[in-house]
């Protein structure tokens, strides 16, 4: 069989069978299809405005494409490894449908800036779907929290009871990085969204085409500038790993958050059952194992940013061959995080919370500590001295196995005499939420009004 390749014209003999199978990518980037098909029909249409092409090979063209994009929609198209990747598969059929006219598809471009720009309209297309699934995901949040704007819990630091906070302003904390999410794939959008075709294999072509026309009719916002670093560059991917990478931290800190509370030890929640799974020898056992894989798969898109990021390092100027290479990290990246939103949203609104749990562990570590610190500071005691007065009644109260609002104030004003009746307001976690009523503080009234916020953010 004659040697189908684009280039076979210069080599005596055939490709080893070898070879195709280890450099060939139609395996994987057939998923950029659709994307290949966009790109050359733009290109079609700008080779025809500038004369370089004629309507009847446009019509021809755009004929053979809708039937290509039909055969590819419905399964019917036969991706060939002889013929390595998307572009020359889909150009090879259309050449088979309209003679010479396929094979001026090509004029004026190569497989460098090609594949170029089909990552880009693709990419493109999967952060607007994830700038969609982010905002999904912010509002199964919010959801819950506006229901828990008054449910106390404790807030931890270094894993240790630290002071009252509810439970609604506890999840607006990963409203907020999830917003940063979304700004981030937002303005990593602006410079994916720049056209690479017209630089061909690296230093232009010689035929007069409009590459401001053909970014115009694939929606792009400008132009690479530079044809040597419109077809070797990747940092649009490398920025696009980054952001997602984040995503994934974030999630793998709620998932060991959401871990933890559906502990039995600490039963702050329960997870519904459609999100778990029990054990083979065990039956009493309720696996988190959504979370659990959450938290594990951020190791996996972690490492995809590292191979990219490693794949690019010591590549010399143009386009090298290593860059096929970009593409299976970078589309498991998004398959990932798309899969991953998708559950989460569902599985926050599948959550159970246990609020008298959650107070009770309130209870167990001197959470108002910093409030009756505070009491007294603001009765004119210096703030160190306060401190220190604070530290001697939680050692009395934790000698004594109570909580510090449980000491009498007989007790309580032994260790400061500017003690009075009036503590006991601070000392509640009630009373320590109600008094952090300010812009970010986890007072209810606050919690809502950042929920209310949030919400018209996402509307708008």
């Amino acid at each position: 069989m004659q040697d189908q390749h684009a280039w076979s014209g210069r080599f005596s003999e055939p490709v080893s069978e070898l070879v195709k199978k280890y450099t060939a990518s139609v395996n994987f980037d057939q998923r950029l299809a659709e994307f290949d098909i966009q790109g050359s029909l733009a290109h079609a249409n700008m080779l025809n405005k500038t004369g370089v092409l004629s309507t009847d090979d446009l019509n021809a063209i755009q004929r053979g494409m809708a039937e290509i994009q039909a055969e590819i929609r419905s399964g019917q198209f036969n991706w060939s490894v002889d013929l390595e990747d998307v572009h020359m598969n889909i150009e090879q059929r259309l050449t088979s449908k309209i003679g010479d006219a396929g094979k001026r598809l090509h004029t004026g471009r190569s497989r460098n800036d090609q594949v170029a720009t089909d990552i880009r309209l693709w990419l493109r297309a999967q952060i607007d779907s994830i700038v969609l699934l982010l905002a999904q995901l912010q509002n199964s949040l919010l959801n819950l929290a506006s229901k828990h704007a008054d449910t106390v819990m404790p807030g931890f630091t270094h894993l240790q009871v630290a002071q009252p906070v509810t439970f609604g302003h506890h999840l607006l904390a990963y409203v907020e990085m999830l917003a940063r999410d979304s700004e981030r794939m937002q303005d990593c959008r602006k410079r994916v969204n720049r056209l690479p075709l017209g630089s061909a294999a690296l230093a232009g072509t010689t035929f007069p085409i409009d590459r401001h026309y053909t970014a115009q009719l694939l929606g792009f916002d400008d132009i690479c500038h530079n044809s040597l670093d419109a077809v070797s560059d990747r940092d649009f991917a490398i920025e696009f790993s980054a952001a997602g990478s984040l995503v994934m931290v974030h999630l793998s800190r709620l998932s060991e958050e959401l871990i933890l509370w559906m502990s039995p030890r600490i039963g702050f929640i329960d997870i519904a059952d459609r999100f778990c799974t029990g054990s083979s020898i065990m039956p009493q056992k309720k696996n988190p194992d959504v979370p659990e894989l959450v938290r594990g798969k951020s190791g996996r898109v972690i490492g995809h940013l590292v191979s990219l990021i490693t794949l690019m390092k010591a590549q010399p100027l143009a386009y090298n061959k290593d860059n096929q290479e970009d593409k299976e990290p970078l589309f498991d990246t998004v398959d990932t995080l798309i899969d991953t939103l998708r559950i989460y949203s569902e599985m926050i609104q599948g959550i159970t919370v246990k609020p008298a749990a959650m107070r009770a562990a309130v209870l167990q570590g001197f959470a108002t500590a910093t409030d009756l610190a505070d009491y007294l500071v603001k009765k004119g005691v210096p703030f160190r001295d306060s401190h220190e007065i604070v530290a001697r009644a939680v050692r009395y109260a934790e000698q004594q196995s109570i909580d510090i609002a449980d000491l009498p104030l007989t007790k309580l004003s032994e260790f400061s005499s500017l003690i009075e009746e009036d503590v006991f307001a601070v000392l509640t976690p009630e009373g320590s939420l109600s008094q952090r009523d300010h812009a970010g503080g986890t007072a209810p009234n606050q919690v809502r009004l950042q929920i209310a916020k949030h919400l018209t953010r996402l509307k708008g």
